[in-house]
């Protein structure tokens, strides 16, 4: 009886210790998704161009320092690094542990930010992004910048989260708000670069697809949460059940969008079959 007793608590000891296993491994082992871009109208000082892509991070925490998460993405060796929104958690407040990573990025490569909605439900947005710009992350706010490389450079545009407060007693629709956001970060800006969006959104894809963007990086749906094989995400904020944008690339018209999974949680604090995600995207000429 006794035997059979501490078999029983055995099988339940080790199925305990696997599962918690998994699940420490599902929401901490980072892993990296590569792609390569194609397209003419990449310029040929930009071939292998690397772009390393964040988003997420909901202020989780890499070990000390955030080193797993910034060793990974130096040995990629990034030309650039993007980050897609929700850099803090706004039910969890902590930017220290978001600032931390973002000083440790920018001695990588030069670091392009965009807002998430999390930044503007945190109520913490304006100082934070004081501190960003002075850790020498540039912040883009429904802007255009040239990016350099030998004599040749593409263009990147970042715009806010349609979350921020509005400006005056209107309310307007999501929808309406990007492409109001999308117009002024556009005004001024030359035509016939290679063109890159950085924004959080990835349900937009239609609407960013009417534009002259050839490149889209975003975030937001956190991968679905719960990946089921051979289907996809369970569910995504702003998609509901099954959505259709978690995770990989996408296109529309002449418009790729590439869906970061995201590295941290927020509301649903696991994640299953869809551990946090580092994407590097190599550009390459088809000319």
């Amino acid at each position: 009886m006794r035997k059979r007793i501490r078999l029983s608590l055995l099988i339940v000891f080790s199925g305990v210790l696997l599962l918690g296993t998994f699940f420490y491994i599902q929401n901490n082992g980072i892993v990296t998704t590569e792609m390569v871009i194609s397209s003419e109208k990449i310029p040929s000082d930009f071939e292998n161009y690397k772009i390393v892509q964040l988003s997420d991070l909901h202020s989780k925490s890499f070990g000390k320092n955030q080193r797993q998460l910034v060793d990974k993405v130096e040995k990629l060796n990034p030309d650039i690094i993007v980050f897609t929104g929700d850099l803090v958690d706004a039910n969890r407040y902590d930017e220290d542990i978001s600032l931390l990573l973002m000083q440790e990025l920018v001695k990588l490569a030069p670091v392009y930010f965009v807002t998430g909605n999390h930044e503007w439900w945190s109520g913490h947005f304006d100082t934070l992004e004081e501190k960003l710009q002075e850790t020498g992350v540039h912040v883009l706010r429904n802007s255009t910048v040239s990016i350099l490389s030998g004599e040749d450079s593409i263009l990147l545009t970042g715009i806010d989260d349609p979350a921020y407060p509005a400006s005056s007693q209107e309310s307007y629709a999501e929808q309406s708000r990007i492409e109001e956001n999308i117009l002024s970060s556009l005004d001024g800006s030359e035509k016939g670069h290679f063109h890159i969006l950085l924004s959080h959104r990835p349900e937009m894809l239609s609407l960013y697809s009417q534009y002259d963007f050839h490149l889209v990086f975003s975030g937001h749906a956190h991968g679905g949460q719960v990946r089921i094989p051979f289907v996809g995400g369970l569910i995504a904020p702003n998609q509901g059940f099954l959505p259709k944008y978690t995770s990989g690339r996408h296109k529309v018209k002449d418009t790729v969008m590439i869906v970061n999974r995201g590295l941290g949680n927020s509301v649903i604090p696991l994640r299953i079959f869809n551990q946090p995600e580092i994407v590097s995207v190599t550009l390459s000429s088809n000319s």
